[in-house]
């Protein structure tokens, strides 16, 4: 393999692993400021087709639709703020990638820790009660049960 198809095949590699902006050149603004903040709204908006994508990743049809809604509004001299109230109002705070810790989301927020605290004060307890308990098998043996073993260790031993 020479040099040359390594470093293709490396930057070809290089190219697929990094994510690709579905952003079509027909919805970029002609300012790059307001172009660099619909892509820092858009990076903030998800899909609500394709889950756990951003907008400005995806390729489905309301994600463009979002987009070039993002675009239209900050041309009308909307502030970052008012564009995505105006998008959560249409779809729900769904939409926002980083959704606020408040109101019924906070519920969320807190039940992955203190599941977790759960789980430790369950293992805590089960643990801390097996460590107290005594162990069946270190109970003294019956007078029956010395002589059986003794009955058996003598025929192993002979």
């Amino acid at each position: 393999m020479t040099r040359a198809f390594a470093k293709a095949a490396l930057a070809a590699m290089w190219l697929i692993s990094t994510p690709a902006l579905a952003v079509q050149p027909d919805e970029v603004l002609p300012d790059p400021a307001l172009e660099a903040r619909a892509r820092e709204i858009s990076a903030d908006l998800r899909c609500v087709v394709c889950r756990n994508e951003s907008i400005d990743e995806s390729n489905a049809t309301v994600a463009r639709d979002l987009r070039i809604f993002v675009r239209e509004r900050i041309m009308m001299g909307d502030s970052n703020e008012q564009v995505i109230a105006e998008v959560v109002d249409r779809y729900g705070e769904y939409v926002l990638m980083r959704p606020p810790m408040s109101g019924s989301n906070l519920a969320l927020w807190l039940a992955g820790p203190a599941l977790l605290l759960l789980g430790f004060g369950v293992a805590f307890a089960f643990i801390r009660t097996r460590a107290r308990s005594t162990n069946p098998t270190e109970a003294e043996l019956t007078p029956d049960e010395q002589a059986a073993l003794a009955r058996i260790l003598g025929d192993k031993q002979s």
